[in-house]
């Protein structure tokens, strides 16, 4: 056996090592969603957007195309840690389908709901996930009422 192989079998054992420990910390449902994350990235000319930094750090971006007042499709994208990456995930799977006055009642606690819990020390991160949804919202609602200002003003102008 080579050095080589020896680097190799030793950072085999470490990350089996990190597997086992995330274990006793996340529940499987919180480290499917870090790991394999739904709805990552960026919607061009999305109706609805929000960034939030939270106080650790972590930002988040939410996008949204919204038709007919429903949530036809999001994505989001972070540099936080997996928890925050779960928490993104698991907010834009129950936005998909929803009206923008049902997306407004989403608490932090249905995300943990879903996630079955996360350690103390990683409780910010959904609440990063709805603040960055309502700056979304808000973002909605403005454009909307530009929308109809500039109707009005057409609308008067003829």
């Amino acid at each position: 056996m080579g050095v080589r192989d020896e680097v190799f079998d030793e950072i085999e054992r470490i990350e089996a090592e990190i597997r086992r420990k995330e274990k006793e910390y996340y529940t499987e449902k919180a480290l499917e969603e870090a790991y394999n994350p739904k709805n990552v990235g960026r919607i061009e000319d999305a109706d609805c957007f929000g960034r939030v930094t939270g106080p650790c750090g972590d930002t988040m971006e939410i996008y949204m195309r919204v038709i007919d007042g429903k949530i036809e499709d999001c994505k989001f994208l972070t540099d936080g840690c997996g928890a925050t990456i779960a928490c993104g995930s698991v907010l834009t799977e129950m936005l998909k389908g929803k009206t923008l006055e049902e997306a407004a009642k989403i608490k932090p606690e249905d995300i943990l709901s879903v996630l079955g819990g996360l350690p103390p020390e990683h409780l910010h991160c959904p609440v990063l996930a709805v603040r960055t949804l309502n700056a979304a919202l808000e973002n909605c609602r403005k454009r909307c009422s530009q929308q109809v200002a500039g109707s009005e003003r057409d609308l008067r102008n003829e």
